[in-house]
């Protein structure tokens, strides 16, 4: 019976701890501010939610303990009316020590995301303060350039020598009136490096698998304006995705006459359906003629996908490189929606209408 309590104590203590780790503490004074009401705010996105709203004490201080769902850091804001006084990114077990007045000037102590936060956050103020003293001044727009410049550099150092912290992920983010800091097609790469970085550490947190979706869609532009740039061989976009055999299947090398480039989701009935009733006997009449299907399917299932196409025996190329909505392909064919057709052949591209008539029309008259 001995054994059992103490087994018992031992769990309950462990649960205590565990509950416990999922919190940081905030110890805030400000300056000269007793008895006044501040709000703080969590990051959600690209928002700043509230989160509560405290009160000083006589002391001018007050004392918060924020809940870290899963373990993962939080962004936490402490803000006076419209101002934002600190920016915070807490961790687990973190007692975050702030002194702020009530115009944004603080301190921060105990909580190393939130020091790093802090290094960002200055840098930034610098920069658009020597931004406004340069166009105040009427100085040379060059001088802003190399501003720029040098305000890039730093970042770009600051970003991946703490590439496994989550101070770095508002840094990416960072602009200044529409300008972005890191707005070049090129940061692609830093993005991807830091994100797969941060994945290793933090492979749950919201604010890394927003920066994944970011990194994709920008990993897309890039890959758009280097296929545009070698496209001069070609009159159309070039594809090369993993076919069903897991094979990589080029657009620009099909053996074909014409192709349908047919966009489409494996989850989608009608889509499945457009399959068997309009695809099949087009591709049955018009495949001896010279006509070839290249289906990109926009399920990031590929299970699921690879299923449905050897269930429905769908004859022609299928190919899916699990990116969904977020595929190169899409934004190469400038792609809104789908089910989606577009005729391609060595005179360029013709987008048709999803419709049996049209489909049929159109690939007869390319095959004449």
């Amino acid at each position: 019976m001995k054994s059992y309590k103490i087994l018992a104590a031992a769990a309950a203590f462990m649960l205590l701890a565990s509950c416990s780790g999922d919190k940081a503490t905030v110890k805030c004074t400000v300056t000269d501010a007793p008895s006044r009401a501040f709000v703080l705010k969590c990051l959600n996105g690209n928002v700043a939610e509230v989160l509560d709203t405290v009160r000083t004490d006589a002391a001018a201080s007050f004392k918060y303990k924020v809940k870290l769902p899963g373990g993962s850091p939080e962004f936490v804001y402490v803000y006076k009316d419209d101002v934002r006084l600190a920016s915070l990114l807490l961790a687990s077990g973190e007692v975050a020590e702030l002194v702020t007045d009530t115009l944004g000037n603080y301190s921060v102590s105990g909580s190393e995301g939130s020091a790093l936060l802090k290094e960002s956050d200055d840098a930034y103020r610098r920069f658009v303060s020597n931004l406004s003293s340069l166009a105040a001044s009427g100085a040379d727009p060059a001088e802003g350039g190399r501003e720029y410049v040098r305000h890039y550099r730093e970042s770009v150092g600051f970003v991946m020598h703490n590439s496994k912290s989550l101070a770095v992920i508002p840094v990416l983010y960072e602009k200044v009136g529409e300008m972005s800091t890191f707005g070049n097609l090129t940061d692609a790469l830093i993005f991807r490096s830091v994100c797969d970085s941060l994945k290793s550490v933090y492979p749950d947190s919201k604010y890394v698998k927003a920066l994944e979706q970011e990194t994709r869609r920008r990993e897309n532009l890039f890959s758009i304006s280097n296929s545009l740039d070698a496209a001069e061989q070609i009159a159309y976009p070039n594809l090369a995705m993993p076919s069903i055999d897991g094979s990589t299947v080029e657009l620009s090398k099909l053996d074909s006459k014409l192709t349908l480039l047919y966009f489409w989701n494996s989850d989608d009935a009608t889509h499945k359906m457009f399959n068997q009733d309009v695809l099949k006997p087009l591709y049955a009449k018009f495949h001896p003629r010279g006509l070839e299907i290249y289906a990109v399917c926009v399920n990031p299932d590929k299970a699921s996908w690879g299923r449905i196409v050897k269930d429905q025996e769908l004859p022609w190329i299928n190919v899916n490189d699990g990116l969904g909505t977020a595929s190169r392909s899409l934004y190469l064919y400038n792609l809104q929606s789908v089910p989606a057709c577009v005729l391609v052949s060595d005179a360029g591209i013709t987008p048709v209408a999803v419709r049996e008539g049209d489909l049929i029309r159109a690939v007869e008259k390319a095959l004449k």
